[in-house]
């Protein structure tokens, strides 16, 4: 199992699509939003709907190669606990989008976006700093994302992949990065 969790400074646009372009990276792979106020991402099941009806076989490991999706229901992370270690041992490789700078259930990514104020990610930790077209300072140690171009954007929205993406190849240093 390889499994990291993505939570982002600020919230917003970022906080949905980061984890998305994090999980459409790794190939086949799942996102579990672990926030109960979460976006509504595609997908017909949600978390909340695999731990009140139990998951089946065909939840718990991929059904064709390319990344999924399971948006949360509503339902908190800590009731869904045997479900989610259910989902992250079953794919290759799992994303969890969390609200907060927790990591319960795989090594935190944290993302900050580069904005004209300072940048108040810790200096010694290894974080994700997403360009977005303002001047901004040092980001500090880590993995410097360039701006995603708007059709990117739009198909990780609405579900389809973009056929080449240099933001989606960036994600894919993420992978590689030693997290702990």
């Amino acid at each position: 199992m390889t499994a990291l969790t993505v939570w982002t400074h600020g919230g917003g646009l970022l906080s949905i699509l980061a984890p998305i372009g994090l999980t459409v990276a790794a190939g086949t792979a799942l996102l579990v939003d672990l926030d109960s106020t979460g976006p509504s991402y595609w997908g017909a099941a949600t978390l909340a709907d695999l731990v009140r009806a139990g998951p089946r076989r065909d939840d718990l490991r991929p059904q064709v190669a390319g990344p999924a999706v399971l948006a949360n229901g509503g339902i908190e992370p800590d009731r869904a606990g045997p479900v989610i270690r259910a989902l992250a041992d079953g794919w290759p490789a799992v994303v969890f989008r969390s609200p907060g700078d927790t990591a319960d259930f795989a090594p935190i990514v944290p993302v900050y976006p580069l904005l004209p104020e300072a940048v108040s990610a810790e200096p010694d930790r290894f974080c994700v700093f997403q360009r977005t077209g303002f001047e901004a300072g040092d980001s500090g140690p880590g993995i410097t994302l360039p701006c995603p171009r708007r059709r990117t954007i739009q198909s990780l929205l609405s579900g389809s992949l973009p056929v080449r993406s240099r933001w989606i190849r960036a994600w894919a240093d993420v992978w590689r990065h030693p997290w702990s």
